[in-house]
């Protein structure tokens, strides 16, 4: 499955704004991409490390400067493999 990113951290790093965003983004969607641009001084996996604790996510995947996050919703439309 191929996802386009859907937010972008720049320079300002994680603001409550874009937290919050990708909180409802993950309500909506279950897995969603962020995408880290070059002029954020923080690093990738920290980004996805912090925002996966504050939005209760997991943080799937990071790949370069992307990053993959996947919540459930409460009737799941995903289902992840298990093992």
């Amino acid at each position: 499955m191929t996802t386009d990113p859907i937010f972008q951290v720049g320079k300002s790093s994680l603001t409550p704004e874009i937290t919050s965003a990708i909180d409802e983004a993950l309500a909506a969607r279950e897995l969603i991409k962020i995408s880290v641009l070059k002029n954020c001084d923080d690093d990738a996996r920290s980004i996805g490390e912090v925002v996966a604790e504050r939005t209760r996510a997991v943080l799937v995947q990071v790949v370069g400067k992307k990053i993959t996050l996947y919540r459930p919703a409460k009737k799941p439309k995903i289902e992840l493999p298990r093992g």
